[in-house]
């Protein structure tokens, strides 16, 4: 089966945000974007290549991977 084809973007956090009742956030902006969108909001819930939970903090300097789903893959 062929891997699905993939993006990867630089970016850095800009903000951590705090909502009342809901997880935490980051709010990362994509550097030089040829999009409509610059900033992507994400939970700050990731886990590091040993399993533990780590966050992000702002000016953290992060990769961000698009994958396509299969069925959305055009010829």
């Amino acid at each position: 089966m062929p891997e699905k084809p993939t993006v990867t973007l630089s970016g850095t956090v800009q903000k951590v945000l705090q909502f009342p009742s809901k997880p935490e956030k980051v709010q990362i902006a994509i550097e030089d974007p040829d999009r409509l969108h610059k900033e992507i909001r994400i939970e700050n819930s990731l886990t590091d290549t040993s399993g533990q939970e780590v966050q992000l903090t702002t000016g953290s300097k992060v990769e961000v991977t698009i994958k396509a789903a299969s069925e959305s893959i055009g010829v």
